[in-house]
C-alpha cells in the first residue's frame, strides 16, 4: 500500500507525539459501557485498540478488560503510551506493539472489542475490516470512535480554529507536502461498513463529554491537527502559518481560567 508509510510518517516525531497526549481528549468512558453491554459480555478477555497513538483510547480499558492491545505503527507514539499508562493502576493489563491495523500479528477470534479512535480515516478500509473481522470473536464489536474538531467552548474561537485548520490543509496541499497520503471522509466509515460484508449489524451513535480548557489547550489542539503539524514539520514556521495571531485571539476569547470543554463524538459500531 503505497500510502501506508507516509500516513504514518505525516504524525511521526516525538515532538508531535507530546502534543497530542498532552492536548487531545480522551473519549467518553461510556463508550466502554455501551460496547462492553454490546459485546454481551461482563468483562472482555481482550480489547484491540488499532491506531492506538499515545495509548489515550487504550489505557481507559486498564481496570475494565483482562487485556487491552495497543497496534500503533509510530515507535514515537508507542513509548509514550507506555511511558502513560507505566504510571497507572492495572497498568499490568495494558501493552502496546508495533502493528498496521490491516496486519496486528494476533491470532484468528481472540478479541471480544476492536477500536479504532480518531485513526480509522487513515487506514485503508478492505483490508482494515478484513483483519478486524478476523481477530473479532463472532457475536462481537467493532467501533470507530471519532471527535467533532473543535469542541464546543467559544463561537468566536471555534470559528478562528476551523478557518486556520482548514487554510494549513489548503497549503500542504498546495505544496506537495502530503505526496502519498491517503484519507478516507469519516462520514462514510458507516456505509463502508455495511458493503464490507464482514458484519451482520451496523449502527452509529453519539455520545460526548466535557474537559476542561483554556487559550493555551485550544492552541496545543490546534498544533496537534495533522494539517497544522504537517506544515510546521516540512520546515514552515508558526509566524509564517498565522499560529501566534490564533494564540492572540484565544487568549482574548477564552484566556487563561479554565472552563467547561463539550467534546462531540460520533461512534460508528459493528457486530461481526
Amino acid at each position: 500500500m503505497i500510502h501506508l508509510n507516509a500516513n504514518v510518517d505525516r504524525f511521526s516525531g516525538t515532538g508531535y507525539a507530546n502534543t497530542y497526549e498532552k492536548y487531545r481528549p480522551q473519549p467518553p468512558s461510556v463508550v466502554i459501557d455501551i460496547l462492553t453491554q454490546l459485546a454481551q459480555v461482563n468483562r472482555p478477555r481482550l480489547v484491540v485498540d488499532l491506531g492506538s497513538g499515545t495509548g489515550l483510547s487504550t489505557r481507559m480499558w486498564a481496570d475494565r478488560a483482562d487485556v487491552v492491545i495497543g497496534i500503533e505503527p509510530s515507535a514515537d507514539m508507542r513509548r509514550i503510551a507506555q511511558a502513560q499508562t507505566a504510571a497507572m493502576p492495572n497498568a499490568e493489563h495494558v501493552r502496546y506493539q508495533a502493528g498496521y491495523s490491516h496486519e496486528t500479528d494476533l491470532i484468528d477470534e481472540c478479541a471480544d472489542i476492536v477500536t479504532c479512535s480518531q485513526s480509522l480515516h487513515w487506514m485503508e478500509p478492505t483490508s482494515t475490516f478484513a483483519e478486524v473481522a478476523r481477530i473479532l470473536r463472532p457475536g462481537r464489536v467493532f467501533a470507530a470512535i471519532d471527535c467533532d474538531w473543535p469542541p464546543t467552548m467559544n463561537w468566536q474561537a471555534e470559528d478562528a480554529y476551523i478557518r486556520l485548520d482548514e487554510e494549513c490543509e489548503k497549503i500542504g496541499e498546495s505544496r506537495g507536502f502530503y505526496r502519498g497520503v491517503k484519507q478516507w471522509d469519516k462520514e462514510g466509515h458507516l456505509a463502508r461498513m455495511q458493503s464490507s460484508g464482514k458484519f451482520r449489524y451496523v449502527k452509529e451513535i453519539v455520545a460526548h463529554h466535557t474537559e476542561m480548557g483554556n487559550a493555551e489547550r485550544l492552541v496545543g489542539l490546534l498544533l496537534s491537527q495533522g494539517g497544522v503539524a504537517g506544515l510546521l514539520k516540512n520546515g514552515m514556521t508558526e509566524e509564517e502559518i498565522g499560529v501566534p495571531e490564533f494564540r492572540a485571539l484565544a487568549q482574548r476569547t477564552l484566556g487563561d481560567e479554565l472552563s467547561p470543554w463539550y467534546f462531540s463524538y460520533r461512534v460508528r459500531l459493528s457486530i461481526k
